[in-house]
C-alpha cells in the first residue's frame, strides 16, 4: 500500500489578500511562506540601490519603473505564485494594476536574509527564471558578494564582491558602484 503524501490546503488570491498588512508573505505554487523582518544592513542596502536605480531611470527617461517591497508580484494564477522582491524594474506599464505587477518583471534584485538565504539562491532563482525575468541579482550581505543571473545571455550565477562595479545587463550604461554602498555599511 501507498503511504499518503500529506494533502496542503492551497491558499487563494483572496485568503492572500485578507492577510493583515503587517504580515510579509510569499506564495509558492499556492503553498504561503511568511518572510522576516528586514535588518538595519538589508534596509540601508536596499535604499542606495533603490536611489542608485531610480536616479539612472529618471535621467534616462522612459516607460520603466523602479519598486521596493513591498509590492507584489503575481508570477502565476494556477498555482498561485506571488512573490516580493525587495527590488524590481517593471518596463511594461500593461503588467500594472494597481495593486501588483501581473508578470515577470524585467529585473529584480533580492538582499539575503540570514534566516533563509537557499530561498533566493534556489526557489527564486528557479521561478524568476521560469517566470521570464530577464535579469536577477542575489544580494549577500554576509558573504559580501552579489550574485548575477542574465538569463537573456544565459549568464548565470557570475559573483562580484562588494568592491566591484557591476554592469546592469539589461541596460548600456547603467552600473552599480558597490563600494559606495559598502562604505556606508562600514563592513
Amino acid at each position: 500500500m501507498l503511504a499518503l503524501e500529506p494533502q496542503y490546503e492551497m491558499v487563494t488570491l483572496e485568503q492572500y489578500e485578507s492577510l493583515s498588512d503587517d504580515v510579509r508573505a510569499e506564495v509558492f505554487d499556492g503553498q504561503i511562506f511568511y518572510m522576516a523582518i528586514p535588518s538595519q544592513m538589508h534596509q540601508t542596502i536596499l535604499t542606495e540601490l533603490l536611489v542608485s536605480i531610480r536616479n539612472y531611470l529618471y535621467r534616462k527617461g522612459g516607460g520603466c519603473q523602479v519598486f521596493p517591497a513591498p509590492f507584489d508580484v503575481k508570477l502565476s494564477d494556477h498555482p498561485l505564485t506571488i512573490v516580493q522582491p525587495d527590488i524590481m524594474i517593471v518596463c511594461d506599464k500593461e503588467k500594472l494594476d494597481g495593486k501588483r505587477c501581473n508578470g515577470a518583471p524585467d529585473f529584480i534584485i533580492e538582499i539575503i536574509s540570514p534566516s533563509n538565504p537557499s530561498d533566493d539562491y534556489i526557489r527564486k532563482l528557479y521561478y524568476y527564471k521560469n517566470a521570464g525575468v530577464r535579469e536577477y541579482w542575489i544580494v549577500d550581505p554576509r558573504r559580501k558578494t552579489v550574485t548575477v543571473n542574465y538569463f537573456e545571455e544565459d549568464l548565470v550565477n557570475v559573483q562580484y564582491s562588494f568592491d566591484s562595479i557591476i554592469k546592469v545587463n539589461i541596460y548600456d550604461d547603467l552600473f552599480v558602484d558597490f563600494s559606495k554602498i559598502t562604505d556606508l555599511l562600514h563592513v
